[in-house]
């Protein structure tokens, strides 16, 4: 019995995020407004047109990014609880699965600071939506290791938590000279580990 998945089908899935990943690039360099089609098919080896194979509009392909992110992200916050373990120990996966994102998305990051606001309606409801229960998902890891704390302080801990993380690789990459992932995401770990933990 086969998966039913064809080699025509991985081709295609692998072509679609080819494109996902080089309109993140693109659109973190020069603005959601600032690539056409053409922009996108030259950085994929496909015309511009061939792209409305794989999504309707740039607009869809945006969404795409987005919705696809966060989607992601809570999918990935919740695995953390579900794994188990102590409190502090779910925080120190959380973190690390955090830190992992910003340092593999920073694209993605830069993008969605930007050009949220381009998402059609449907998807940036959609993404504010999802992002809510990822924080919730650390409010209550949160809660659990702070009990008594109001939920309100703990979501300011959260929020300055990802602004720490979310930023540091794209400035870091900035520098002349900068350290390892490796480096960062240590640093990263420790220093959100310390915040949310005081």
């Amino acid at each position: 019995m086969t998966s039913g998945v064809t080699e025509r089908d991985r081709a295609k899935a692998d072509r679609q995020a080819a494109i996902l990943h080089e309109a993140a690039r693109l659109f973190a360099d020069r603005g959601f407004s600032g690539v056409s089609l053409e922009d996108l098919g030259a950085a994929v080896g496909v015309s511009g047109p061939a792209l409305y194979r794989h999504f309707a509009n740039k607009q869809a392909l945006l969404g795409a990014i987005l919705v696809g992110v966060s989607e992601r992200l809570l999918a990935g916050g919740q695995r953390v609880v579900a794994d188990g373990g102590t409190p502090l120990a779910q925080l120190e996966a959380i973190i690390a699965f955090h830190v992992d994102f910003a340092l593999t998305d920073a694209d993605v990051i830069r993008v969605q600071d930007r050009d949220l606001a381009s998402l059609a309606d449907e998807d940036r409801h959609a993404v504010r939506r999802l992002q809510r229960e990822y924080v919730e998902v650390w409010i209550g890891i949160l809660s659990a290791l702070h009990p008594g704390r109001p939920d309100g302080e703990l979501r300011v801990r959260a929020h300055a938590c990802f602004g720490l993380i979310n930023s540091t690789p794209h400035s870091v990459r900035a520098l002349r000279t900068h350290p390892t992932d490796g480096t960062v995401r240590g640093i990263l770990e420790s220093m959100a580990l310390a915040a949310l933990t005081d």
